[in-house]
């Protein structure tokens, strides 16, 4: 069944445009259009400009006109976002349909808030508190009728109102906490928010709430929905005057990840806590300097648990990040994947990792994630990737790919030119290229390159390094990109990206190289540390009997791990060592050659 059309006004945010839009209405011979915006709930965005940033307010009402009217009374009292349309500059968009009942316009609210805080021209968000609903009728044409109002908004403002599959591809709609979670996700949240208020009801300190789960299960926007459900509970709490003894507001989120406390960080200044609680998002390092054992903080949620420090790094001086952490606060709550540790200053011994998964069971603190959520790709080739990534084997190649796409190339130029193809998509925008640090790289420094970039070079073909690209632009360009993650950056389809600037993060298409560390002999893969230029995953590390060993293979068998589940919808590979591209090819049945002219394959690009 068709989905019939929203209807979308746009009206001037000003008592005398809401009156003359209440007339027209009330007059108007559409019975139809009448009876949806007077009698069925709707939803509505008041938004307003603040320093050359939109601001916006998103709500649902069963009587838009006395809702308004409401918002406009309050406009004495001090809140910040009335006080804003004092200006003139606002404007309203009232949204209906003849479908939408009260669970509808709820989720279409929260569906909102979730694109409009990923928009980039967008300061603030406020009213940020989620409230997904259930199933409930007609909960099927939701999507339909969600994209049928963003195209209309769209017609109003195309910088407030985006494409959607621009919103859908940033890393900040991707780590929103406003997403709806799945029921392992949701039952997974509800556990640590008991458990963490039983321990600040019993006023305990270094409590453990260890959550793991692989690349792709969902940690990241489990740990910003969980952590963010503090601050709005504890809202919520103070606003009905209830005993907050319980309640929190002394949380901090931590990340050893430069792209991911960005997005953090856009997320929670977006979404009002910034402003209201402070810096709540920080490195490690920083923190531990800043707070001190005699005063510990409530709750410190950690995403990316296994990049934390296990030995001393410049201005880090301790032995174990995590140890000085818990030894900050009441609850620390962990997401962690042992398979994406990839440097020897991040190396945890697996007694040590043992230890605290038990310690963590013991007192009922243990949560394993186990749906892949990232990766539009059925069971099949998961396995196939898993057995590549951690059996160190390749398995024939499944004849159902269901929606997935994997490809072999002969040749990085053609891979590189499918990457390309699809990056000129908006549906595939997101498409980058990566690789295994096997080509030399120091970032900031290129008095020992010999070449004008840092490259990743194969026979003829070459390309720069992640970064590299950045000192070509002017300082307007500087300042566009400084807040998005190096696969949104659009110079970096140029570019060939690193385990360093894609962990954590989705791409629509990976293409990966995998170059002369990756090697396939005596029927497996090989893991050869002589040829990695990863100096931070094959040099030494002195563990905790005083013993100096070496865990490249380990580490760089992660690494490969992190490069190969970036794919949503497809993987792209080019491996460097001969043995193993002709047994990919041998195993995989769709694997694509093309025939280029030698005077072609010679050419740079």
């Amino acid at each position: 069944m068709r989905v019939t059309e929203p209807i979308v006004e746009k009206i001037k945010d000003n008592i005398d445009s809401l009156n003359l839009f209440e007339k027209e209405i009330t007059k108007s011979n559409d019975d139809k259009k009448k009876d949806i915006i007077m009698r069925f709930p709707v939803v509505y965005i008041h938004n307003w400009k603040n320093k050359n940033k939109y601001e916006v307010y998103v709500g649902e009402s069963n009587n838009i006109f006395q809702r308004t009217k409401q918002h406009y009374n309050e406009m004495k009292n001090d809140n910040e976002w009335q006080h804003n349309l004092l200006d003139g500059n606002a404007n309203l968009y009232v949204i209906g349909h003849e479908h939408f009942n009260k669970s509808m316009t709820m989720d279409i609210e929260t569906k909102l808030i979730r694109y409009l805080t990923s928009v980039e021209s967008i300061r603030k968000v406020h009213n940020g508190r989620d409230n997904p609903q259930n199933n409930y009728y007609p909960v099927e044409e939701l999507e339909d009728i969600f994209t049928k109002i963003w195209r209309k908004l769209r017609k109003y403002d195309k910088e407030l109102f985006p494409l959607e599959s621009y919103i859908k591809d940033s890393a900040i709609f991707k780590a929103s906490p406003l997403h709806k979670l799945t029921e392992e996700q949701q039952k997974a949240k509800e556990k640590i928010l008991e458990r963490v208020a039983s321990a600040l009801k019993d006023n305990k300190r270094g409590q453990l709430i260890f959550i793991e789960g692989e690349a792709g299960t969902g940690k990241t926007v489990l740990n910003s929905s969980t952590f963010y459900e503090l601050f709005c509970n504890y809202e919520e709490e103070k606003s009905n005057n209830n005993d907050l003894k319980y309640e929190t507001s002394n949380c901090f989120l931590l990340v050893n990840h430069d792209e991911q406390i960005t997005v953090y960080r856009q997320i929670f200044d977006k979404l009002g806590i910034t402003d209201k609680y402070g810096k709540v998002v920080n490195k490690p390092t920083p923190f531990i300097n800043k707070h001190s054992i005699d005063n510990p903080v409530d709750v410190i949620f950690v995403d990316e648990a296994h990049l934390l420090l296990t030995q001393g790094k410049q201005s880090y001086r301790g032995n174990n990040q995590l140890k000085d952490i818990m030894d900050r606060a009441k609850v620390v709550v962990v997401m962690f994947d042992e398979d994406q540790i990839l440097t020897t200053e991040q190396y945890l011994e697996y007694e040590k990792i043992e230890e605290y998964r038990n310690e963590s069971s013991r007192n009922d603190n243990y949560i394993k994630l186990e749906n892949q959520l990232r990766m539009h790709a059925n069971e099949e080739v998961i396995d196939w990737i898993n057995s590549f990534t951690k059996e160190r084997i390749i398995k024939n190649m499944p004849d159902d790919l269901g929606d997935y796409d994997i490809r072999i190339f002969d040749d990085p130029k053609m891979l590189d030119k499918e990457i390309r193809n699809k990056a000129l998509k908006d549906k595939s925008r997101l498409s980058r290229v990566i690789a295994t640090y096997d080509w030399p790289y120091i970032k900031d420094n290129h008095k020992n390159c010999p070449d004008k970039y840092w490259e990743v070079k194969i026979g003829n073909w070459h390309k720069p390094w992640n970064r590299e690209l950045e000192k070509e632009l002017d300082r307007k360009q500087k300042r566009s990109i400084e807040k998005l993650a190096w696969a949104e950056q659009p110079q970096t389809i140029n570019e060939i990206g690193s385990t360093y600037t894609i962990q954590g993060f989705d791409l629509n298409y990976a293409g990966v190289i995998l170059g002369p560390s990756v090697k396939y002999r005596n029927g497996h893969i090989v893991f050869d540390p002589s040829k990695s230029c990863n100096e931070k995953a094959i040099r030494n590390r002195t563990l905790s009997d005083g013993t100096s060993q070496k865990f490249g293979e380990e580490l760089l068998r992660h690494e490969v791990r992190v490069l190969m589940t970036r794919g949503v919808n497809g993987l792209y590979i080019y491996a460097c060592d001969d043995e193993l591209r002709t047994q990919l090819k041998k195993c995989t049945g769709n694997y694509l050659e093309y025939k280029i002219d030698q005077d072609e394959s010679n050419k740079d690009i």
